[in-house]
């Protein structure tokens, strides 16, 4: 399952064990609160100087396994709630904007188009993972708060696509992950009057995750970005991004079904674009599937 609130923190949202396999016909429910702070903006071309904001946010998800021709496959949907404080200097001026209200819902589809076969509950109980290659695309929707006359906005007001491909090695206790993926971004047709498009930003992902008897897991993992330059009223700009990031990840079972996930991201190096640190407990609960 996702692993945190698909808030305005958008990109590099690291996700490990993403491609890891689970049986077929598997419901999983959950509910989530993120808290980050810093420099948490949703568009690169903000001219916000000094840029501080602090979010707390609300998450529901859904996730369903099934098969595709015969490959274990997952869909997924996240619907977040946020309510923030941000400041910083525009034109000179201090600014300060306070906003509560949906952000932008998405939706995901997930194939493991190797080594991972769509098997029920009891067949897989006796499969053992060994390389898994599969891919995803990730669909946000501009449904969340937007406000045209405003300079920061729970919503983007656009589209955003985000297709990836990763590779998962189970190696007895170790699962190695490695994801590439790309955000692409339809525009942005009114932002204060302009109109806002953004270059695709280009993302890796690697993480290392330790399993254990009991079905608790931990996990770290690294991301890095780059690309995402802006271009207003067809103008391009300057502000290419480029960050790198770190997170870690703890799951523990308390029933055998119910799960608690708590997961920190934050940034290492910043030469552009967002930099903020992220703390978000997520509780799980799944049904079906001969469970």
């Amino acid at each position: 399952m996702a692993s945190g609130p698909g808030t305005p923190l958008r990109a590099q949202d690291l996700e490990p064990r993403a491609f890891s396999p689970v049986p077929v016909s598997v419901n999983f429910a959950g509910v989530g609160y993120g808290y980050s702070f810093g420099n948490v903006l949703l568009d690169p071309s903000i001219p916000l100087e000094d840029g501080e904001g602090t979010v707390h946010s609300l998450v529901g998800a859904y996730v369903r396994t099934f098969s595709f021709f015969g490959m274990s496959a997952k869909a997924d949907a996240i619907v977040p709630f946020a309510f923030g404080d941000w400041n910083g200097v525009l034109a000179g001026q201090d600014t300060s904007r306070t906003t509560t209200g949906f952000g932008d819902p998405s939706a995901r589809i997930s194939v493991n188009f190797v080594g991972a076969p769509a098997l029920e509950m009891p067949r897989f109980m006796t499969y053992r993972q060994g390389t898994v290659v599969g891919a995803s695309l990730r669909v946000i929707a501009p449904l969340g708060q937007y406000d045209h006359t405003r300079i920061i906005n729970l919503g983007a007001n656009r589209w955003t696509f985000v297709p990836r491909i990763g590779v998962s090695q189970r190696l007895g206790h170790w699962n190695l992950e490695a994801i590439t993926a790309a955000w692409l971004f339809t525009a942005n047709p009114d932002n204060r009057g302009r109109r806002i498009e953004q270059d695709p930003l280009w993302t890796i992902q690697a993480s290392v995750a330790y399993l254990f008897e009991s079905g608790a897991w931990i996990a770290a993992d690294a991301g890095w970005g780059s690309g995402g330059r802006p271009a207003v009223d067809g103008v391009p700009g300057n502000e290419r991004q480029e960050n790198t990031r770190f997170g870690a990840t703890a799951a523990y079972p308390l029933t055998r079904r119910a799960s608690l996930k708590l997961a920190w991201i934050g940034g290492v190096s910043t030469r552009l674009g967002t930099d903020f640190d992220s703390l978000v407990l997520l509780y799980q609960y799944r049904w079906g599937g001969g469970l």
